[in-house]
């Protein structure tokens, strides 16, 4: 099955998950279920961009001018009096410009007299005065269903009177490594094992994107235990069930009987891609099955290019593609057979004209090769050979 066949069977059945309310602390990186309006008006109403006085224009058109000190205002106390001729008040800034006043001079162009201030530079009517609503006015749509809430949306939505925000409730990731051979890292290696490592990938990966990631740890390749951890995933509510490795056809790989057995409706198994062919995609009721292969380089390609847009379109974004964009090749490029391939590659070059370098080895158990690319180059079915200087698309690893 081609990539995007199979990623449209990932997605086919996602809909975004219930809605619920979060505080503005809980809402960083979620997605808004609804369109937020302004319940205020920002500034409410015209305020000062500076420390200084508030005058009359007209009283300081023939500068220099004395005009008596009639009080104070600073931010959150407002002026009850007014300004009226040949009068100033002193003001700070984002503080209500008092009655009568219609500009604002800064205190550097001005000299304090006792209760006098004189002013030494004129200035037009509405300088340095900020007028109710040149941010936003109630009522005001600012932010808009489908948007990942960022630091800056938050400062926006507390400014705008919300204390709470409406959001899509974050996707469940369960995440299970499969293979006698894995340990945890820190435990002591015998002969023939090695570190499960996929795993700390996939919970990065859904962490990053949101979604709450349920670790059930390492089974080794029995089908009672990969269907007792299967169970878990269940229990815990997960939308989206990971597995890593055991998902081929090998007397050891036992993930697909385990699935099978309790009544996993098979969307596809297998894919035109390198890395990552044994790649598997089912339903578990109302449980999501990814099956990625072991090979650790091949997890983690698939994961970002079925995993990240199931979780994204789960969890109400709009935006489900990924980080693309096109580098010229530094090499000449073989033609491609049958599979889409991703080759690990680093970036250089200037600003805006990128030159990527594939890595001299591309086999997909080199966490080392994975962890040093900036990108993969994507290299079509039947690609024809690319020479150096082409330009080729590429996905950013920017996770």
């Amino acid at each position: 099955m081609a990539v995007d066949e199979a990623l449209a069977k990932v997605l086919a059945n996602a809909k975004p998950l219930p809605v619920e309310h979060v505080t503005l602390s809980q809402a960083a990186g979620r997605v808004l279920a609804d369109n937020v309006g302004a319940k205020v008006t920002q500034p409410p109403a015209d305020v000062s961009a500076m420390d200084g006085y508030a005058v009359r224009a007209a009283d300081i058109a023939a500068a220099p001018a004395r005009l008596k000190i009639v009080g104070e205002v600073g931010a959150g106390h407002p002026f009850s009096g007014t300004v009226g001729e040949g009068e100033a008040a002193r003001i700070f800034t984002g503080a209500v410009v008092p009655a009568g006043a219609d500009t604002v001079v800064v205190q550097e162009n001005a000299t304090r007299d006792g209760d006098f201030v004189v002013i030494n530079v004129s200035a037009s009517a509405g300088k340095n005065i900020r007028r109710a609503g040149l941010d936003f006015r109630r009522g005001e749509i600012l932010l808009h269903r489908g948007r990942p809430l960022s630091a800056r949306d938050l400062m926006l939505a507390a400014a705008m009177n919300h204390a709470a925000l409406p959001v899509h409730r974050a996707a469940r990731v369960a995440i299970l490594g499969t293979g006698d051979e894995l340990i945890l890292p820190g435990t002591v290696q015998k002969f023939g094992q090695v570190f499960y490592s996929n795993g700390f990938a996939l919970i990065a990966l859904a962490q990053g994107e949101g979604a709450t990631a349920i670790d059930l740890g390492i089974v080794p390749d029995s089908v009672e235990e990969t269907t007792d951890a299967v169970r878990r995933a269940r229990e815990a509510g997960a939308d989206i069930l990971v597995t890593c490795g055991g998902a081929s056809v090998g007397e050891h790989d036992v993930v697909q009987k385990s699935l099978a057995a309790e009544g996993l409706e098979l969307s596809f198994w297998k894919v035109a891609m390198r890395p990552g062919r044994p790649v598997m995609h089912g339903r578990l009721g109302g449980m999501q099955v990814l099956g990625l292969p072991g090979n650790p380089v091949s997890s983690y390609v698939c994961a970002l290019l079925f995993l990240v847009p199931l979780i994204r379109r789960l969890q109400g974004r709009r935006d489900l593609s990924l980080a693309t964009g096109f580098a010229r090749v530094s090499q000449d490029l073989q033609a491609n057979d049958e599979r889409m391939d991703f080759l690990r590659a680093t970036l250089d070059g200037a600003p805006g004209d990128p030159v990527a370098t594939p890595l001299p080895v591309q086999d997909s158990s080199m966490m080392a090769a994975l962890a040093k690319a900036d990108c993969l180059l994507i290299r079509e079915p039947h690609a024809a050979p690319l020479k150096a200087g082409a330009v080729c698309p590429i996905v950013k690893l920017t996770f």
